[in-house]
This record gives C-alpha cells, structure tokens and sequence, in this order.
C-alpha cells in the first residue's frame, strides 16, 4: 500500500522571502547546545544502533523498512566528505550500505543490488539517520531557507518550531521541507518532522522523530533514544523504536573502509559501547 498521492503536511514549496534572521539564530543557538564547536574537531563517527519495528508499517513500505535486514546496524560517517557506511543485520541477512555525495549502494549477502526502490530507499535512509543523529549539527552554517513556525510542547518540554527546507533533500531527491522543534530551556532538538520525497512511494507522507537521552561525549551531545511515529497519512501510526548503542571518534577511517560489500580495516571493529 504506497504513501503516494497524499497531501502533505510539510508542503515543498519554499517560502518568497529570505531566510528569516531569528530562524537562523535559533539553530545557531540549538547547534551550539549540541556542541557545535567540538563537534567541528571531529573527522569520522562510528555509531550502532538496535531497534523494533511497529506492526503494520513493513505492510505499507516494506521496501523502506526492510523489516528482514534492518534490526541493528553498525554504520560509519566521515563527516567533512559527507560518506556513509551502513552494515545492517536481521533475521533475512545482512545489507551493506554505502552513501556518497555522489551516490548509493547496495549490498545483501554480500550481492549488489541495482533495484531503483532500493537504491533510493537506501540512500534516504542513510540521509535520514545521519540528520536524526546530529540534528543541528548537520544543518550548521549551510545557507537554506528557513523561518520560525511558532510552537509546540515535546514530552512536556516547551519547544519552538524551525521550518527549514532542506536542499538537496533525504536521498536522492532534490528538496526536503523539515519542522525542528527546538527546547526552549536547553536548546537542544527534541524533534524532527520530514517530508520523504526521496522515494516514490513515500512521496507525500511527513513523519516525525522524537530524540530522548541525550548522552555527553567528545564534547557533543548525542540522542540516544528514538521513536518515530508517521503524521502523514496515518496520523500517529507508531512505526520505529530504535537507540544508539555504541559510538566513538576519529579512528582514522576513509572512503575505501567503508566501500562495499562490507566494512573493512578499522571500520570493521564495533563501535565502542555506550
């Protein structure tokens, strides 16, 4: 059952005027809250994660789910060249990943795939968790549009609402819109609303990530709990639980150590538990 056709709630086009100055100081704000000025010091991430799948979602988009592959991961980020290593494992095998600025690909078994859904799958998904994982971060100094929206509360915490379009947007697709509800106390994002326009049959949905636990490491702090929950078409549809297990920095990693079919020299060693 695809997710195409549904109007969205997150609409793509972007807004006549510039990027509105108290927007761009509020995500300067957050992105400081985070650790900005450490997290710039940082040349790669190793991070792993475990998580569930909610019933019924593998039933609308099993190709974005992949309930079969997708139940832990270890994944690898060079974070200046915008590369991203994925080695996922479930009960059907194991998927290999490799996200460049350029590109995508995809490995089960150790086979190439050259699937279009896949691939674009694929490629949003390695975009997607990337932004969930550094939030602000990931959005600092870039120059996109983007405006405040008001308001909202986030597990009892006040926030205040960013709309920032995101260009390129999550996979292979030109333009993303994103909602990110900053905490008014710490600063820190406590959510994420995103249109996925980078799949097709996504094309149209808006889902949301709540980020809990955040964790203080080389200087940044990091989310460690997640939970996302579709807006769009299903309001409130549970779809993913999933937390980071282990992370560390700067082994030393490069492009070749994340290739495929699988991790190799540094990369191959788990990341660190958390």
């Amino acid at each position: 059952m695809p997710l195409a056709g549904c109007a969205s709630l997150l609409p793509i086009g972007e807004p006549a005027s510039a990027t509105d100055p108290g927007a761009a100081a509020l995500l300067a704000e957050s992105a400081d809250a985070h650790g900005l000025a450490a997290f710039r010091t940082l040349g790669d991430l190793s991070v792993s994660y475990d998580g569930r799948w909610r019933p019924l979602i593998d039933r609308l988009q099993p190709v974005l789910v992949d309930r079969g592959h997708r139940r832990t991961s270890q994944e690898r980020l060079l974070l200046a060249e915008g590369r991203i290593g994925q080695s996922h494992r479930g009960p059907a095998g194991t998927k290999h990943v490799r996200r460049d600025p350029d590109g995508v690909a995809v490995w089960f078994d150790g086979e190439a795939s050259t699937d279009r859904d896949v691939l674009d799958a694929a490629a949003l998904v390695a975009d997607a968790y990337r932004l969930f994982l550094l939030g602000p971060l990931a959005l600092a100094g870039r120059p996109l549009p983007m405006r405040r929206a008001g308001g909202e509360t986030v597990d009892g915490a006040a926030c205040e609402l960013v709309d920032v379009w995101l260009r390129p947007g999550l996979g292979r697709v030109a333009r993303d819109r994103l909602t990110l509800a900053i905490d008014r106390r710490t600063r820190r994002m406590r959510r994420l609303r995103f249109t996925l326009e980078g799949l097709r049959s996504t094309q149209g949905a808006v889902a949301k990530v709540d980020c809990f636990e955040f964790v203080e490491r080389h200087g940044v702090a990091w989310p460690t709990r997640f939970h996302e929950r579709l807006r769009r078409p299903i309001p409130g549809l549970p779809v993913h639980d999933w937390t980071l297990t282990g992370l560390d920095a700067d082994r030393g990693l490069d492009a070749a150590m994340l290739g495929g079919p699988g991790f190799s020299g540094l990369a191959q060693v788990p990341a660190a538990p958390l």
